[in-house]
Formats: C-alpha cells, structure tokens, sequence
C-alpha cells in the first residue's frame, strides 16, 4: 500500500476509527457494540462496503479456484476507494410542502447507496463514486462517476448498461437529482487466470 493509500484510511476520515478497525470489528461480529461505530454514518458506510467487499472477493476466489491467487491491488484500491466515500459531503435537499422543514440526504449516503446497488450487480464491484454539478440547489444537472472493477468472463458493455439502468432506477426512487449523465469507468478485470496476466 502506498503512503497515499494509507492516507485515505485516516482516522479524521471515519470519526477516529480506522479501516483496520473496522474490519476487526466486523471479524468479531459487530460484538460488543460499539456506539462509536454503530452510530457513526462514515462507519456504516465503509463496514457495509467492507462487507460486500469480502463477499465479492469470496466469489471471485471461489471462481477461480484453478487459477493462480489473484492480483491483491485491485482490492486494495476498492478499500481506498470506500474511504474516500466514507465522509457525508454535501448535503442534497428534499423537498417538503412546508417552508420552516429543511429535509437533506448526504451525498456519502447517496454515494453508498450507489456503491450497494452497483456491489448488487453480478460481475462488478464498484470503486469509486463521484457527484458532479450542484447537487445542493434542486433542479441542477448532476453528473455521476463511477469507478468499477469487472469480474473476468463477464461482458463490460452488458455489465456497464445493467448498472446504469440500476443505478438510474434507485436513485429515481430514493433522492432528488437531476442525473443526466452516468459515467461508468472500468478500471481493471479481477479474477484472470494465470495465462492471461
């Protein structure tokens, strides 16, 4: 791991907790609780990715069990993407009839809630998660980056066009942007055999 990369696991990042933290915290079953995480949205946000994390990299092993252990970087730079994504950002209000409520989302819940949607989807995982535009004045135009790893054998374009389409779908479900641009980047195949690398 890169001094960068080390930096991205800042404990300032996920309310003075660590990413190693985390993971130990989840390895002994969220027990005992701990309110410092437990009520913590960064925490929440980068245990629910480490979790998905885990289970995509069990799949993928699992996969390729013939092939030889596959390149670690791939997950490092998930892990780094996770907490980049961490924090709340900014906020994305919601309308409400009356004028004396103020309701918002995070965007880092957004972007979780993305992250989820797209770590749903059978052959990716997604890296990194980026709003564009002013998504604090409604009716902006907001773009929407995502960063996403392909698993091998899985068709990009088929994988890419499945994940806007879900994306797309929740966010018209659960937030108020005007998204009028999706851009997915595949950043690496996981899971190639030997033979290939």
């Amino acid at each position: 791991m890169t001094d960068d990369q080390r930096d991205l696991f800042d404990e300032d990042r996920l309310d003075g907790h660590t990413v190693e933290e985390l993971s130990d915290y989840l390895d002994a079953g969220r027990q005992p609780a701990d309110p410092s995480i437990d009520d913590s949205a960064g925490c929440q946000i980068a245990l629910s990715a480490l979790e998905r994390l885990r289970a995509t990299s069990l799949s993928a092993l699992d996969a390729a069990e013939s092939a030889t252990p596959h390149d670690e970087g791939w997950i490092r730079g998930v892990m780094a993407d996770i907490a980049l994504d961490a924090h709340a950002g900014r906020d994305i209000p919601i309308p409400y009839p009356d004028p004396t409520v103020r309701l918002a989302i995070t965007e880092g819940a957004v972007r979780e809630l993305v992250r989820s949607v797209g770590d749903a989807q059978d052959g990716l995982l997604v890296g990194r998660v980026r709003l564009q535009g002013d998504v604090e004045t409604l009716g902006a135009p907001v773009g929407l980056q995502i960063t996403v790893t392909v698993a091998y054998g899985f068709e990009i374009p088929v994988v890419v066009a499945a994940l806007r389409a879900a994306v797309r779908a929740a966010l018209l479900h659960h937030v108020v942007l005007d998204v009028d641009d999706i851009e997915v980047t595949v950043t690496d195949i996981h899971g190639l055999p030997e033979e290939l690398r």
